[in-house]
């Protein structure tokens, strides 16, 4: 109960024995844990910058979420100074990077960043047997399935590994991490492990085509490169859903914010915050900011959490000093000078309005699937959301197998997908079942090949 309640974080048992490798085990991951979560983080790249920027915050959460070490110093600050004297540049609009080697990046794009820390950004081979988009759960481990079955699978990704789960702070019901792991820890251990298997990836780039064909599929990147594949794995998930303010949507990246990373909550010491959302994510991140915030209030278009949010994080959230919940309540409005500064609230019920002081608001609400891209031989419903397997009408042809779409050898997973259960654990079961599909499209390929070889 004092575990589910954030009351304490784990227990460790006493040593039974000495030496006790188990002991000295968990308290090493502890350190480990706590380095990470609350010491400043070092590494290759330091990033110069205000800190209160939406350029600034966008640097720090795909830094963040894709594992890569970094410093950001306010220009105001020694280590600030020091970085824009060493460059030579004191233009503030725009933020400047050190990377390896003491080299600067005036105004670094993603792309330059990844590179500049050898993140793989250019595609070296252009045939694979399937290509897998998105890096989210279901991505990742349909990668994980496929290279270990000795397939040649690619894996693209335009923001950062793993998807939205990655920015979650700390998932506490995910099958074997007693204690919780952070989303972004969570997808750096399963990018690790496709990479060991042999996965390809490539990173900070988009797919916006897929031209359909009787053997392969080609895909087609922003930057023009082109991908032959056997087969394709939709996995790209769902974006969260906008506000339609005009007053908030101007102060984006500037105390209004789309998702919550563990790099912006530590930004907020002492601050008043708001999140607007009933889901896991959205329990899952005021939990997370209660720990640094002052106050951290949740507006609920509902009259209750527990039809859309776990258990666990309803007690939670019930029993945390900092947190209060607005139920049937909606932001309407906003105002600030260059940054958020109050919002304005609606009660559902009487419909009445309210303006309150606000440092940032968190918006994670609805989602967005994003299949505009997608050729129309790939049946979508009325919200975008993939359709597949069962609930394609077959016609006069062969059935879907389970996961594919309405295209032959081309298969979709997790969120984007219809009538997928919006977990992690579910993402990941399907990307490792669809896998086995795809293998058979392989062995029907391989037997063909082998047969025209005998004639």
């Amino acid at each position: 109960n004092a575990m589910t309640l954030g009351k304490i974080d784990y227990y460790v048992l006493k040593p039974q024995r000495c030496p006790d490798e188990l002991f000295h085990r968990t308290v090493a991951e502890f350190l480990f844990e706590w380095a990470r979560h609350e010491s400043p983080l070092q590494g290759e790249i330091e990033i110069v910058a205000e800190l209160g920027s939406p350029r600034a915050a966008e640097l720090r959460d795909l830094l963040s979420r894709n594992g890569i070490p970094y410093a950001c110093h306010p220009p105001e600050s020694e280590e600030g100074r020091a970085l824009l004297d060493d460059c030579g540049h004191q233009d503030l609009s725009v933020p400047i990077a050190k990377v390896g080697g003491g080299r600067f990046i005036i105004d670094p794009t993603n792309v330059e960043l990844a590179d500049a820390f050898g993140v793989s950004t250019q595609l070296e081979e252009h045939e694979f047997d399937v290509v897998v988009i998105g890096a989210g759960p279901a991505g990742l481990a349909a990668a994980v399935y496929a290279s270990s079955e000795g397939m040649r699978a690619l894996v693209v990704e335009r923001e950062a590994i793993g998807g939205q789960a990655g920015s979650s702070s700390l998932i506490r019901n995910y099958l074997g991490f007693s204690r919780g792991v952070s989303g972004s820890d969570l997808a750096q251990r399963a990018y690790q492990q496709a990479w060991v298997f042999g996965t390809k990836f490539l990173l900070m780039r988009e797919v916006v085509e897929l031209r359909p064909g009787e053997r392969r599929h080609v895909l087609r990147t922003a930057d023009g490169a082109e991908i032959e594949t056997l087969s394709v794995l939709l996995a790209s998930g769902v974006s969260y859903r906008r506000l339609e303010i005009p007053s908030l949507s101007c102060l984006e990246g500037e105390g209004v914010f789309y998702g919550a990373s563990a790099a912006d909550a530590k930004a907020l010491p002492g601050k008043r915050v708001f999140v607007v959302g009933g889901g896991n994510s959205a329990g899952q991140a005021a939990m997370h900011l209660s720990r640094y915030a002052r106050e951290v209030t949740m507006l609920v278009r509902r009259a209750n959490l527990s039809s859309t949010m776990s258990d666990y994080l309803c007690r939670g959230i019930e029993a945390a000093d900092n947190i209060d919940v607005m139920y049937e309540t909606e932001a309407v409005g906003g105002s600030g000078e260059n940054r958020l500064e109050s919002l304005t609230l609606l009660d559902r019920p009487s419909g009445t309005e309210s303006t309150v002081d606000a440092d940032a608001l968190f918006v994670m609400i609805g989602a967005r699937p994003g299949t505009e891209w997608l050729p129309p031989e790939i049946e979508r419903d009325e919200w975008g959301y993939i359709l597949t397997g069962t609930d394609l009408e077959s016609g006069d042809g062969p059935s879907p197998r389970l996961g594919e779409t309405s295209l032959s050898r081309v298969f979709a997973v997790g969120d984007v997908r219809h009538g997928s259960v919006k977990r992690v654990a579910s993402a990941v079961g399907e990307g490792s079942i669809v896998i086995q599909q795809v293998h058979h499209y392989l062995e029907a390929e391989a037997d063909a090949s082998n047969t025209a070889g005998v004639a």
